[in-house]
């Protein structure tokens, strides 16, 4: 694998299924990485058809009367991707050496420390046969960015032919899996949602997920974490079976995009602490597990620890943020996503939502119970798919004819599963409510029904944006379009380019027109407390003594995170210049933590 250091010092996370499914062929080229969601095979096998036409190159469909359909759906669109992006890369090497105007904007996207932005000045600046020495300087500095790919481990439903259930490396996170490892890409795969055993096991089926006699990864893994913990029990799992984990992607738990993992009050600085503090000790421990089972397997064992990096993301939104959590904690990347989304040179948004977005204030940007999967969704008012969706509600027509079924993964009503958005499932659910409505008063009844009917169909709602962006038909029930952006959006409130966007990362322009946007952490904090006491306000059973556990470890974690800010804000190494203002809010809301009362076990 490559070792040429990355250019930037960010990259762009997945955003839904469509928002970056072809974000690689967009930014690849200027040497920015980004991640594809390869779980919608029906989206990923219409991009392939339209760049192919597009771009003039050859197609083959691939219908789901294949074998294995699914897998070579997202070998065949990957493995375009990567052709176009390595045709892009080399006519851009081209341009950059036969115009300097184009040498000097892409100068101007590169990071200020960058010692290739440096070397790239300095040839200029030479002006001695330019463009043979520009020509191998590119040559042997650049790389285009990663085309990286997602998986979310959850999604992973078992798959049928008729009533007959296919074996398991045919659900369909495996077959996700099965479709990256035999493309031509060398880079990673990004797994979300928490670990899925059954999948983690199913790597070692595949040799470029194992170093080679050079000691080099053609495939690496990275695993989305919340906390330390975490990563340590998936990465230690993954090297026991001879895996290594390349990079711990850490995403805040709530000050983030799509769905919410929330943490046992667990803030992301002190996270960042211990990631930084015990590193080391995440290294050696997979290495040690790792060798073991290598050598078990008769593969090359390599003697020293592979590269581990560890990268950020959720809520950053300023270069002072980027450079601090880059500088402090020594972070090798940060992630910048929901900004992105204004941003139509790198990602695939239909005007009409980017509209939306650009609008959003805080207030428009929550935590649903949109999603099928009863994970908390962050996401927007207004969009077409909450529009269509209330009026089928109102309509008494309410859930979707689920055409996809990524997310039928409820068992409840037999073995080939159901999902909770479709009209099948709330149908069944609505004739149980109305069966038991006697016994509930007026208002229970409503927030019963309410829960049943609010869910959506994230399968097409995700995806739509792309095909409303590319003028690709849309079949089927109209369901509009659901974007997932995290709370941060509610600060970037206009269109960008490209470069004002990589520019505003490092500093050298400002595309925020609000002047109160808190701090990240402070952000991250202020939705914590929030979600706590949302927590104890809307508990409908009788309280528990392990809720009673759980919310008290939740505030003491909440109250040591708070303490840990304080103390980092009034240090000299806090790249922070509204520190004062800072220290008043975190000291505001250690005061409001102490006024939530966490509830006590009645006595009978």
């Amino acid at each position: 694998m490559t070792t040429t250091k990355p250019l930037h010092t960010f990259h762009i996370p997945v955003m839904g299924l469509a928002y970056t499914i072809d974000s690689p062929i967009r930014v690849a080229k200027y040497g920015i990485s980004s991640v594809i969601s390869i779980i919608d095979d029906d989206l990923i096998e219409k991009m392939n058809a339209f760049y192919s036409e597009k771009l003039s190159l050859p197609y083959q469909e691939i219908s789901q009367k294949m074998h294995d359909y699914r897998a070579e759906r997202i070998t065949s669109y990957l493995n375009l991707v990567d052709k176009i992006v390595k045709d892009k890369f080399e006519n851009f090497k081209n341009e950059l050496a036969e115009s300097k105007l184009a040498l000097e904007n892409y100068i101007a996207m590169l990071p200020n420390k960058s010692e290739i932005k440096k070397g790239l000045q300095n040839l200029m600046d030479d002006g001695i046969a330019f463009k043979e020495n520009i020509k191998n300087y590119l040559e042997n500095n650049l790389s285009a960015g990663a085309i990286d790919v997602n998986i979310m481990t959850k999604v992973d439903k078992d798959n049928f032919i008729k009533d007959e259930q296919l074996p398991v490396a045919f659900n369909d996170a495996h077959a996700s899996l099965r479709g990256f490892a035999n493309s031509n890409l060398t880079s990673s795969v990004v797994l979300s949602a928490g670990m899925n055993p059954r999948l983690y096991s199913y790597f070692e089926n595949f040799d470029a997920f194992f170093p080679d006699s050079n000691n080099t990864l053609k495939k690496k893994i990275i695993l989305k974490v919340s906390d330390f913990r975490s990563a340590m029990i998936q990465g230690n799992f993954l090297a026991k079976k001879g895996l290594w984990v390349s990079e711990y992607r850490i995403e805040s738990g709530l000050n983030c995009g799509g769905h919410a993992f929330a943490t046992d009050g667990y803030l992301l600085g002190p996270i960042l602490e211990e990631f930084k503090q015990k590193k080391e000790q995440l290294i050696q421990s997979a290495h040690d597990l790792m060798v073991k089972a290598l050598a078990q397997k008769g593969l090359h064992v390599p003697e020293q620890p592979l590269e581990l990096k560890i990268t950020v993301q959720g809520g950053v939104g300023t270069a002072e943020e980027h450079d601090f959590l880059v500088d402090y904690y020594h972070v090798d990347s940060v992630g910048w996503g929901s900004p992105f989304l204004l941003v139509p040179e790198a990602t695939s948004v239909d005007e009409a939502t980017r509209k939306l977005l650009a609008k959003a204030k805080e207030e428009d940007l929550y935590l649903s119970h949109i999603s099928p999967l009863g994970i908390p969704f962050n996401t927007l008012r207004g969009t077409t798919n909450e529009h269509l969706k209330e009026k089928r509600i109102h309509d008494n027509n309410a859930g979707s004819s689920c055409p996809k079924k990524f997310l039928a993964l409820s068992k409840e009503y037999g073995a080939k599963g159901i999902c909770s958005a479709s009209k099948k499932f709330q149908d069944l659910k609505l004739e149980e409510l109305d069966s038991k409505k006697d016994t509930l008063t007026a208002e229970m009844f409503e927030n019963a029904k309410n829960k049943i009917t609010e869910k959506s169909c994230l399968c097409v709602g995700l995806a739509n944006a792309s095909y409303l962006e590319n003028d690709i038909k849309i079949k089927g029930q109209a369901q509009g379009v659901v974007i997932c952006p995290g709370p941060n959006m509610a600060y970037f409130d206009h269109e960008v380019s490209l470069s004002e966007m990589v520019q505003h990362i490092y500093g050298n322009t400002s595309i925020l027109t609000v002047t109160n946007r808190p701090n990240m952490f402070v952000k991250e904090l202020k939705m914590y407390l929030d979600y706590l006491k949302n927590e104890i306000a809307t508990v409908s059973a009788e309280i528990t003594a392990p809720q009673i556990k759980k919310w008290n470890l939740f505030k003491n974690n909440l109250a040591e995170g708070i303490a840990y800010y304080q103390s980092l804000f009034s240090s000299s190494d806090a790249a922070e210049n509204k520190n004062q203002s800072t220290q008043y809010l975190l000291h505001f809301y250690k005061e409001e933590l102490f006024g939530i009362k966490i509830p006590e076990l009645k006595l009978a």
